[in-house]
C-alpha cells in the first residue's frame, strides 16, 4: 500500500467524497493500528453506555509509545476480521456519531505548534492519498476548510490539544519511560475516568488542592470537566505543578 501526503491550506478546494456509494466504502476501517486519544475512549464509552473499565476491557488494548513513553490506548483488532476495527458494519460505522478523531479527519492529517511568546496553537494539514481510497474519484468539491466544519472535529481538536502540550511538558520534564506507578497514574486520569471519578470521592484526592466546589459538583456527572481536571491532576502528579494554578 503507498501513501502520499500532501501540505494543504484550509482555503484549498479538495475533491473528496465518502459513503455507501464508494466502491471502498469500509476499507479504511480495516487493517488498522488504531490509537484512541483520552477524548476518543470518553465519547465512545459513553456512545456505548459502558462504564470505562469495561470499555477499556473489552475494546482496547494498552502499549507505551516508544518515544514518549507514555500509555498509548488502542483498538484491539480481530486477525479474523482483517484487523477490522471493532465497530464496523456493512452499513458503517456503528459509532459515528462519536467515531475518534483521526476518523473524523481522514484523507486529511493534522499537526500542530503552539508559539512561545503568545502560546497560539498553529495548526497544519496535509492531504492523505492511499491506493485503496477512491473518495478522490467521486463527485464532491469543498475547500479544506469546508470539508473539517462538517466533520464537526473542533471539540476533538481541542481536547487533543490539552493531551498534546502534557505530552511536551513530559519529554521536557521527564525524558524517557515512566515508571509503573506513573504510567498506571497517566492511564487512571485520562483513560479510565469512571474509576478516576470513583477514587476522588471515595480516596478524597483533591483535598488541598485548591480545586473550586463547582468544579467538584461538575465532575460528578460532566466527563468533559472529569477529564480536563484528569489533565491537571496528571500536571501535579507528575510535575509538580500546583493545581489551584489552574483555576485562579
Amino acid at each position: 500500500m503507498t501513501q502520499d501526503m500532501t501540505p494543504v491550506l484550509l482555503s484549498d478546494s479538495m475533491t473528496f467524497a465518502c459513503g455507501p456509494d464508494n466502491m471502498c466504502f469500509n476499507d479504511c476501517c480495516r487493517d488498522l493500528n488504531q490509537a484512541l486519544t483520552p477524548y476518543d475512549v470518553l465519547r465512545l464509552k459513553n456512545h456505548l453506555n459502558m462504564r470505562s473499565p469495561a470499555f477499556l476491557q473489552t475494546y482496547t488494548a494498552r502499549h507505551f509509545g516508544p518515544a514518549s513513553g507514555l500509555p498509548v490506548v488502542t483498538l484491539t483488532l480481530n486477525p479474523a476480521t482483517g484487523y477490522a476495527c471493532p465497530f464496523v458494519t456493512q452499513t458503517g460505522c456503528a459509532v459515528y456519531p462519536d467515531r475518534p478523531a483521526s476518523c473524523r479527519l481522514y484523507p486529511l492529517a493534522r499537526a500542530i505548534s503552539r508559539c512561545r511568546q503568545t502560546g497560539e496553537i498553529r495548526e497544519y494539514y496535509a492531504l492523505i492519498q492511499e491506493d485503496h481510497c477512491k473518495g478522490f474519484n467521486m463527485q464532491g468539491t469543498q475547500t479544506v476548510g469546508q470539508w473539517l466544519a462538517g466533520q464537526d472535529v473542533a471539540q476533538h481538536n481541542r481536547n487533543n490539544d490539552k493531551l498534546m502540550e502534557l505530552i511536551r511538558l513530559k519529554n521536557r520534564m521527564i525524558p524517557g519511560p515512566l515508571s509503573d506507578d506513573q504510567s498506571n497514574l497517566f492511564y487512571l486520569s485520562l483513560y479510565d475516568l469512571d474509576e478516576f471519578r470513583q477514587r476522588i470521592f471515595s480516596r478524597n484526592l483533591l483535598d488541598g488542592l485548591g480545586v473550586p466546589a463547582s468544579i467538584k459538583d461538575q465532575i460528578c456527572t460532566c466527563d468533559e470537566t472529569l477529564l480536563d481536571l484528569g489533565l491537571k491532576w496528571a500536571r501535579y502528579q507528575l510535575f509538580g505543578i500546583v493545581m489551584d494554578d489552574f483555576y485562579q
